[in-house]
């Protein structure tokens, strides 16, 4: 699949709790411990990082991320990341979103704040026709979150990911528009 270039500003995003602000390079050192973490990266088509180098290159490489935009994830504008959040352009108004929040943060509805506010977004300020998620069937956490944000399961690609901990089944769930905006 060939990944379209995103044209659009990674605006920043606020809910009664987060800000979600462009992500940077200098936003590596906080969300290293995440990334490399094994637990959390354990659902993710790829292990954990070994350096912040590393992940700064991949989170936001020097010479730009042209398939998307991604925003860190903060409780206030000026503060740490405590996640990553991303809009994939799939083409033709599809989205598909990822996202990633630090271990001591789960639990607290941070991470369905976040996602609401960027699904609101895609569908109301970039004309989104549907958003779409990619998850492990064994990652019961985000699977429950997207079911809770009406999400609907798609169906399941039998070892779609072969990974760093083998081969791999993926649930792909969507949501379309009207759905999302019927519900606000």
């Amino acid at each position: 699949m060939t990944l379209l270039t995103s044209t659009r500003t990674t605006p920043t995003l606020t809910t009664a709790r987060l800000v979600l602000r462009e992500l940077t390079r200098a936003d590596a050192p906080a969300l290293f411990p995440a990334f490399a973490n094994a637990a959390l990266m354990r659902w993710w088509s790829r292990g954990p990082f070994d350096s912040e180098a590393e992940l700064a290159d991949w989170l936001a490489p020097v010479n730009g991320w042209d398939s998307g935009r991604s925003w860190a994830i903060a409780a206030r504008a000026d503060g740490p990341a405590i996640g990553r959040i991303v809009a994939i352009d799939r083409g033709d108004a599809i989205s598909e979103v990822g996202y990633l929040l630090a271990a001591e943060h789960h639990g607290h509805g941070f991470a369905r704040e976040a996602l609401s506010a960027l699904v609101e977004h895609l569908f109301r300020a970039d004309a989104q026709r549907r958003i779409i998620a990619d998850v492990d069937p064994d990652n019961a956490a985000s699977n429950r979150l997207l079911e809770a944000l009406g999400f609907t399961l798609e169906g399941r690609l039998r070892e779609h990911w072969t990974t760093h901990i083998g081969r791999r089944d993926s649930y792909i769930w969507g949501l379309l528009a009207p759905e999302w905006l019927a519900r606000s």
